[in-house]
């Protein structure tokens, strides 16, 4: 591939599979490693046999337990940073000269459906089944079912099959969420810029965090900081500021 000119080689790593343990996926990076990408992303195996029903063809107790996942994702992720990449903030590394770390340094890192990317382009647009596209007014996501995905394209009409129009708060909230899975850090002059005045929806769930997770974050008067012991919580630190979490609903164990 970088022979035919491809300047940047990304390579996904998936730990909490079935029966990977520390010595097998150690030997995975040593493999992954010797094709020397320059970007990685590590993501955790969700389980979620109720929504994906093919997954219940896994075997539950087959699967790496909470402990166990954190163990398989640091060591990946320090195997890494000791041959030389950037952590890129919760689940991507970078060699120091790709432009996704350099876009992080800068500040100019930037999240979405696909993971992180440099590109800060405000559309996102998904092709193929269960797909979802991000404009700036609206997400579309495409029929989930490969079957009434295909039925849609072939009969000439467009692939979406529901959406939802951002409101100034949903903006607000995305953007929030964004800077604390890119920097670890909520901006409130950076937010003022763009938004206006956000005190009074921003301060008190800037509050509630800083009581919540005391231990993990630090608070000033304009900023609300991750600390590094606190990373691995950040999934967790981001969903208090999301105001359309569900009730009841089930998720796969923590990434």
């Amino acid at each position: 591939m970088r022979a035919a000119g491809i300047q940047s080689l990304n390579a996904d790593l998936v730990y909490g599979l079935p029966h990977q343990n520390m010595a097998r996926l150690d030997h995975t990076v040593s493999k992954v490693l010797e094709l020397a990408p320059d970007r990685l992303a590590i993501f955790g195996y969700a389980h979620v046999p109720w929504v994906s029903k093919r997954q219940q063809l896994i075997d539950g107790d087959a699967l790496p337990k909470e402990v166990e996942r954190y163990e398989l994702a640091t060591l990946a992720a320090q195997r890494f940073v000791d041959a030389g990449f950037d952590t890129i903030g919760i689940d991507h590394l970078a060699r120091p000269a790709d432009t996704l770390a350099r876009a992080a340094r800068s500040g100019l890192l930037r999240r979405n459906f696909q993971g992180y990317t440099d590109d800060t382009c405000p559309t996102l647009i998904g092709l193929g089944a269960s797909s979802i596209s991000r404009l700036p007014a609206c997400y579309i996501q495409n029929a989930p079912a490969t079957a009434a995905y295909i039925q849609r394209i072939e009969s000439g009409t467009l692939a979406g099959s529901r959406g939802h129009v951002m409101t100034e708060d949903d903006r607000l909230r995305a953007r929030v969420i964004e800077m604390l899975m890119c920097d670890f850090r909520l901006n409130r002059p950076a937010l003022h810029q763009v938004f206006g005045d956000t005190s009074n929806i921003v301060d008190p769930l800037i509050a509630q965090v800083a009581t919540r997770f005391r231990d993990y974050v630090e608070l000033s008067e304009n900023y609300l900081d991750i600390s590094r012991a606190g990373r691995p919580l950040t999934r967790i630190i981001a969903s208090w500021f999301d105001a359309h979490v569900p009730d009841g609903v089930k998720y796969s164990q923590a990434s």
